[in-house]
């Protein structure tokens, strides 16, 4: 399996014109941070987790010639404002895009973008085959997908597990029975706001405390905002299985 972090950063975590901190200013490439999305090629599947504002840019980037489906974690702007974007590979394939979420997020898929639903439906409009999902497993083409169900303050968020992979974003608590799925992952990716404390989401430490009850060989965190600070300084204080993700970083699993 091979994972590239499409995005690891949050609308706060964005670079801004004119912006004076130390993260805008920073020549360092890790700590440029696009919307948090992941892509993941296993078993000649190509997926996308979530499609936030910067998809095109990001498919671009990674030079993604082919798209199965998405997957989505939540309903929030920056996890989904991307997805008209999907109409190349609409094109490219001359299919309709496979998405896959809970009903909320569906329902608000198809508030934001009715155009792509009406009956009588404008020549060009991004081509969409919506499924629906819930907290059990399914398959999609033979492959199994476990959802791991979050919260995020109030909000239920779906991470998603694929054989030793486990992709956790906009947490803020973890239920017993999803810890009990996250048994046996190899490699973790996990939401780390901020090194505050933040209400809904983990901070640095509550991260580090969740990896560690994981037990993850490899923990990457990701949705990191300017608050948290440059790569190379956050990476100093880590635990030698955790390390900061950036955008384009690319594993194996």
């Amino acid at each position: 399996m091979k994972v590239t972090f499409l995005g690891t950063g949050t609308s706060q975590g964005v670079p801004v014109i004119g912006c004076d901190c130390q993260i805008c200013q920073s020549l360092d490439y890790r700590d440029k941070r696009l919307r948090s999305s992941i892509h993941i090629e296993v078993d000649n599947q190509s997926i996308v987790v979530d499609t936030g504002p910067d998809f095109r840019q990001q498919m671009l980037t990674a030079r993604v010639q082919h798209l199965d489906f998405v997957l989505f974690t939540h309903s929030h702007k920056d996890h989904t404002a991307g997805l008209d974007d999907v109409r190349a590979f609409n094109f490219k394939q001359n299919m309709d895009m496979p998405l896959y979420g809970t009903a909320p997020v569906l329902n608000q898929l198809k508030t934001e973008y009715y155009y792509a639903f009406q009956e009588k439906k404008y020549p060009g409009t991004p081509q969409l085959q919506l499924n629906e999902i819930c907290e059990d497993k399914f398959d999609v083409n033979q492959l199994t997908i476990t959802p791991l169900p979050v919260t995020h303050l109030h909000m239920p968020v779906l991470g998603f597990r694929i054989k030793d992979f486990s992709y956790i974003t906009d947490a803020k608590h973890i239920p017993d029975e999803t810890f009990e799925r996250l048994k046996g992952t190899k490699v973790l990716v996990l939401n780390a706001l901020q090194k505050e404390s933040h209400i809904s989401h983990f901070n640095l430490e509550e991260a580090i405390e969740v990896a560690k009850k994981v037990g993850a060989e490899k923990t990457y965190f990701t949705h990191l905002s300017h608050k948290m600070g440059l790569h190379h300084e956050v990476s100093k204080i880590l635990p030698s299985s955790i390390e900061l993700s950036y955008d384009g970083l690319v594993i194996a699993v």
